[in-house]
């Protein structure tokens, strides 16, 4: 007989489910919350079942909004022949808050990581293909984590996109390789935005 309830256990399985999160943190997290007065975890349970019924991914870029096309793909303004590939939806407000790129972006859904089973085939990229051969692209910066995943799905995505024709760059060095895109500094993001190096 276990000394955890089952109803405990059950909570704890479902968020070691989570990315980054280990069967001793779940547990902490699960006793943490049950701490916590019925009322914020109702609010926390209802914000998260809102959050599901109202967010959409934008048909264009592929990132979460609250409408579609999403205001950056629907703003006239921005620069349809610059697109800017990140991994996921939560690159882009990092990016935006530099002030440094007025252009598009695609979110491929992930990086090409064979250890982890994800092949080109599971990301947007059929997707990305076909905006660069309709939209009018003449630039794609590769906005991707300067790790190995992020490494190897540039390598591909440049021999993919050149080509086309079309010139691509990534983000210059001034992230430390290994780091994470979503955790970099406004600062050292916009310096990378616009050192950017073509890859040849």
């Amino acid at each position: 007989m276990s000394p955890t309830p089952h109803a405990l256990e059950q909570l704890i399985r479902e968020f070691t489910k989570l990315p980054g999160i280990g069967p001793k943190t779940a547990e902490r997290l699960v006793y943490y919350l049950l701490k916590q007065p019925k009322e914020e975890l109702v609010s926390l349970a209802d914000s998260l079942r809102q959050a599901k019924d109202e967010v959409v991914i934008c048909r264009q870029c592929f990132r979460f909004a609250d409408q579609d096309p999403c205001p950056i793909c629907a703003d006239k303004r921005r620069d349809k022949s610059l697109l800017c590939v990140v991994a996921e939806s939560q690159n882009i407000p990092v990016i935006e808050k530099t002030g440094a790129f007025a252009g598009h972006y695609h979110v491929l859904g992930g990086l090409i990581s064979p250890l982890e089973g994800i092949t080109p085939d599971k990301l947007k990229i059929d997707e990305l293909e076909q905006r660069l051969k309709t939209n009018g692209v003449k630039e794609v910066i590769l906005a991707l984590n300067p790790d190995l995943d992020g490494e190897t799905t540039s390598l591909y995505l440049a021999k993919l996109i050149k080509p086309i024709g079309i010139k691509v760059t990534r983000l210059a060095r001034g992230l430390p390789m290994g780091a994470d895109l979503e955790y970099a500094d406004e600062v050292t993001l916009e310096n990378a935005i616009l050192g950017r190096k073509e890859i040849n």
